[in-house]
């Protein structure tokens, strides 16, 4: 999307005013200016931008961190975890600096400054895949866990088929269906992001109650000594354990992406020159959650740890109303995903917006395109989840490489182009390690990926 020129706006003397070029700003969400919004939004609160920024981070990717544990064992897994918070506040700071000094006030803007034109449509068609693919699999995530998932012949019942048993209206068509005209549509009609707020702190809360029913669980059986104490480091007994030890590295890497908000929600703060602090905040948030789930995830099942911690959720824990807390976990963690989604699906419609109607006028002033683009990406994401399941193995590939572009490679490339001067020579070796750390890490990703499906195709004809 594309915003004209304006002139500065006044929020009771905090608001930074920015003249915006067309060339500099294809996926900015209107700031009031020229919109015909007269409503009295006076710009979003601290807490609400925390809020919005650490739902779009702590997504689907939480349940995969314990299995790091079992991996890296706990000493590097935890140190490897908080790195990466640092890491990813390096290249969020690299987006804000050089968007301060290009006046820009959008990623594709931003990309846009520093390499015209294919910037910012290769920074728009990364956002699409990555997004896109991201709500694909969180609502095959929801369906699994419920109405159910079949494989390999067995068929693993979800939360209400059990407790309801199976009828069409506990199938996945039907539950994913109630689930898109009741949460994902009502909430994707919100024009600014920080509408989100109220349903991006029940998220965030509800990634917090996974965590002290695991952390509960842990430290009841281990205190019933019915628990061994976890490795603090890994095991490398061969070459095999240390390439185990690199195909865990993209889960931690692509952990903290959510770079495609940022500009969003600084646009709508009240005093956008706290974004700086709302990204420290929201790490520091997300950083707790990843750290706590992956101790006590790893501390309650040990080596029997999933690869989706999820699935350990659906056996026996041992104590008292196990079937209970399962059921609670599960359900938390369906209604976590449902709340993040709508975070995720802002920015797909602004990029998909900004590709293809670059010169339009603001997508929150034109009430048809925005329905229109909404209700078409609603319909795919919807479609593809229910009728084509396989997809997800192509988004493996696809989303492992634009989620290290948008986190690191692209944030990385604007400072080794320098397009103001502003680098220091500590920006370009930070960006250069931030590059080759992101090539790797997606190499390693898709490599194992691939393997993995080689080895499933393979196993396949013989069972």
């Amino acid at each position: 999307m594309t915003i004209g020129n304006f002139s500065p706006v006044g929020n009771n003397g905090q608001r930074r005013g920015k003249r915006i070029l067309e060339e500099e700003a294809p996926l900015l969400p209107s700031k009031q200016e020229e919109t015909g919004e007269s409503d009295e939004f006076n710009g979003a609160s601290f807490a609400g931008a925390v809020f919005n920024l650490s739902t779009t981070i702590v997504g689907a990717g939480i349940m995969s961190l314990p299995a790091t544990m079992k991996v890296l064992g706990l000493v590097p897994g935890i140190l490897l975890i908080i790195f990466f918070a640092f890491f990813t506040e390096a290249s969020i700071d690299m987006l804000t600096r050089f968007s301060r000094a290009g006046k820009t006030v959008s990623y594709g803007g931003v990309m846009g400054d520093a390499f015209g034109r294919t910037g910012k449509v290769l920074i728009q068609l990364c956002i699409i895949v990555n997004n896109v693919g991201v709500l694909i699999v969180y609502m095959i995530i929801i369906g699994d866990v419920l109405s159910g998932t079949s494989s390999s012949g067995n068929h693993h019942f979800g939360v209400l088929e059990g407790w309801f048993g199976q009828h069409w209206w506990t199938g996945r068509f039907f539950i994913l269906l109630v689930s898109m005209l009741a949460v994902f549509a009502p909430l994707a009609c919100f024009k600014r992001i920080d509408s989100l707020r109220f349903t991006s702190a029940l998220s965030v809360a509800l990634a917090v109650v996974f965590v002290i029913i695991t952390a509960g669980i842990a430290i009841v059986k281990l205190l019933a000594g019915s628990i061994a104490m976890p490795k603090l480091f890994p095991d490398i007994p061969d070459l095999a354990s240390v390439w185990n030890f690199f195909t865990v590295v993209p889960v931690i890497v692509t952990a903290y992406i959510c770079h495609y908000n940022v500009h969003p929600i600084e646009n709508e703060l009240e005093d956008p020159s706290q974004i700086k602090p709302v990204v420290r905040t929201s790490l520091a948030l997300c950083s707790t959650v990843y750290l706590t789930t992956s101790f006590f995830g790893f501390l309650l099942f040990g080596e029997a740890t999933l690869d989706d911690v999820l699935a350990n959720f659906d056996s026996n824990l041992g104590i008292p109303y196990s079937s209970v807390l399962n059921d609670a976990v599960r359900v938390s963690y369906a209604v976590h995903l449902m709340l993040v989604f709508p975070m995720i699906f802002h920015a797909l419609r602004l990029n998909v917006d900004g590709l293809l109607f670059p010169s339009a006028r603001p997508l929150s002033s034109d009430n048809q395109r925005f329905a229109i683009i909404t209700a078409v990406l609603l319909s795919v994401v919807f479609l593809a989840a229910n009728f084509i399941p396989s997809i997800w193995d192509a988004f493996q590939f696809t989303g492992a490489t634009a989620a290290v572009c948008i986190g690191f490679i692209f944030p990385a490339a604007i400072t080794l182009r320098d397009p103001h001067g502003i680098a220091t020579k500590w920006d370009k070796i930070v960006a250069v390690f931030m590059i080759s750390l992101a090539v790797l890490s997606n190499v390693i990703a898709i490599y194992s990926d691939a393997y993995a499906l080689f080895n499933e195709s393979k196993a396949s004809p013989e069972s």
